[in-house]
C-alpha cells in the first residue's frame, strides 16, 4: 500500500493521531445501566428483563408482529430461511439440509453473510444482479431469473447500505411466481419504504446490531416474523431444539443461537437512540454530497419519493471517465494515476495515509471465489461496458468515512483528500 505523505499533492494535510473509523458505535450510558442490571441481577444468560425489553422494542419500532433477539443478524437470517424452507418444502429428510438441491434467487452485490446460510442449508444461490437506482436487487433481472428458474420459490434480497431496494417491483415478481421474500434488513434498521420500516415488507425479515450498525449491541441479530407458528419453530431451533420433557430431549437438529442477556442490554441502552443516529448520518451523507459536488462523482442513490434511507454508510460512485486505468487481482490492485483521474484503491490507500478508514464497495457475490461456479443473471448491462452493474459499481465505489462521531472537520479533510486524489 502506497503512502500518500510525501506525495506533493496532499503537501499541508497532517494524519490524524484518532483513527477517523467508517462507522464505529456510539455509547450513551444507558447501555451501561442495563448491563449492570443483568450483572446484579445475576440474569447474565440467554434469558433476562433485557431481552424481552428489546424484542418488544423491536416490534414496537419496526410493526413486526413478532421479534426474536438472536446471537447475530446472520443465525436470523439463518432461521428465516429455515423457516421459509419449511412452509416451501416441508420437513428436510434426514442428513440433508431443508434447501437440498434447491435454487434460491439472492442479491448478487452484499456481504457474504446474506447468502451463506443457502449454503448452510445445502440450497444452490443463484445471483441476481442489482440495478443503479438503489443498488439493490433488479427486479428485472428477477423477472428473467424465474424464466430461466420457474420452479425456485424462494428469494434473499438485501437493503444495501441502509437503503431500500425496489421493493413493490420485487413483491410483484414474487407473488407471479408464487416466491416468497426473505429480506436482509441487517443494514436498514429505521429506513422506510412507502411509510413502513424495512424488515416486516417480506414474508421474514431480519435486522443485525453488529458493532458497525446503525444501533449496537456489539454483536446480536432480530427476526422478524408474522405468524406465532414461525416464533415457536425459530425460538425451538435456536435453544438446540430441545423437547418439551423433563430432561434434555432433542429430535432434530439445534443451534445455540440465543442472544445474552447482557448483549441485550447494549441493545436495549441504544434503541432510544436510533433517531438521532440517523439524523447524524443523514448530515454526513448531505455534507458529503455538497463537499464533492463538483467531482465527476456521485452519491449513493435512493427513491425519495417511495423510501428514505437510513444513511449507514456514505458512498461516492467515480464517473466512467474519471476512473483511472486499474487492474485488480483477488487480493491485489494495481493502478496508474492519471491527472483528473483516480480509483477506489488510490482513494482509500490516501485516506489510510491519513489514519482515515474507508473501504471498497461490497464485491459481488458471484465474484468471490466461494461462489464464482454459481449461476448469476443480470438484464440491465453496464454503461461502462461492464459485464453487470454489481461489478461496476464495485469498480467505481468507495464506502467513505461515516462515523457519527466524525467532526465536521475531519470530514471536510476526507472530502479535501478525495478532491487531491483527482489532481
Amino acid at each position: 500500500m502506497m503512502d500518500f505523505r510525501s506525495d506533493p499533492r496532499f503537501k499541508g494535510i497532517t494524519p490524524f493521531e484518532r483513527r477517523v473509523w467508517l462507522s464505529s458505535p456510539m455509547m450513551h450510558g444507558e447501555e451501561l445501566r442495563y448491563m449492570t442490571e443483568a450483572y446484579e441481577t445475576n440474569w447474565m444468560s440467554t434469558i433476562g428483563s433485557n431481552i424481552d425489553a428489546i424484542e418488544d422494542m423491536a416490534c414496537k419500532y419496526t410493526g413486526a408482529k413478532k421479534a426474536i433477539a438472536l446471537s447475530s443478524g446472520t443465525a436470523a437470517l439463518h432461521m428465516a430461511i429455515k423457516l421459509a424452507a419449511q412452509k416451501l418444502y416441508g420437513a428436510q429428510k434426514a442428513g440433508s439440509g431443508m434447501l437440498a438441491g434447491r435454487k434460491v434467487f439472492c442479491s448478487d452485490l452484499t456481504f457474504s453473510a446474506t447468502v451463506n446460510p443457502v449454503a448452510y442449508e445445502q440450497g444452490e444461490a443463484i445471483f441476481i444482479d442489482a440495478e443503479y437506482d438503489t443498488w439493490n436487487m433488479d427486479p428485472e433481472s428477477l423477472e428473467h431469473a424465474f424464466d430461466l428458474y420457474p420452479e425456485t420459490r424462494l428469494v434473499v434480497a438485501a437493503h444495501l447500505y441502509g437503503t431500500p431496494g425496489k421493493i413493490d417491483e420485487l413483491r410483484r415478481v414474487c407473488h407471479i411466481h408464487d416466491a416468497l421474500l426473505i429480506e436482509d434488513a441487517a443494514e436498514s434498521l429505521g429506513a422506510v419504504y412507502k411509510e413502513e420500516q424495512t424488515g416486516i415488507l417480506g414474508d421474514y425479515g431480519m435486522i443485525s446490531f453488529n458493532g458497525n450498525k446503525i444501533i449496537t449491541g456489539s454483536s446480536g441479530g432480530m427476526l422478524l416474523v408474522k405468524e406465532d407458528s414461525a416464533e415457536k419453530q425459530a425460538r425451538k431451533w435456536c435453544t438446540q431444539s430441545r423437547e418439551d420433557a423433563p430432561w434434555y430431549q432433542h429430535e432434530a437438529l439445534g443451534y445455540n443461537y440465543r442472544m445474552s442477556n447482557v448483549i441485550a442490554g447494549v441493545v436495549r441502552g441504544q434503541f432510544g437512540h436510533i433517531g438521532e443516529h440517523i439524523e447524524r448520518k443523514r448530515e454526513i451523507y448531505l455534507r458529503y454530497k455538497e463537499g464533492l459536488k463538483d467531482l465527476p462523482v456521485s452519491m449513493n442513490p435512493f427513491n425519495g419519493t417511495c423510501s428514505t434511507p437510513n444513511f449507514w454508510l456514505s458512498c461516492m460512485l467515480i464517473d466512467c471517465n474519471a476512473v483511472c486505468s486499474v487492474v485488480r487481482s483477488d487480493k491485489e490492485t494495481l493502478y496508474v494515476h492519471s491527472p483528473g483521474k483516480t480509483c477506489p484503491d488510490e482513494i482509500l490507500e490516501a485516506l489510510s495515509s491519513f489514519n482515515i478508514e474507508g473501504r471498497p464497495i461490497w464485491k459481488p457475490m458471484h465474484m468471490q471465489p466461494l461462489y464464482r461456479s454459481n449461476i448469476f443473471i443480470s438484464k440491465s448491462g453496464s454503461p461502462c461496458k461492464k459485464i453487470d452493474v454489481g461489478a461496476d459499481l464495485f469498480s467505481r465505489g468507495v464506502c467513505l468515512p461515516s462515523d457519527n462521531k466524525m467532526t465536521n472537520q475531519e470530514q471536510d479533510i476526507v472530502i479535501d483528500i478525495i478532491h487531491r486524489c483527482f489532481k
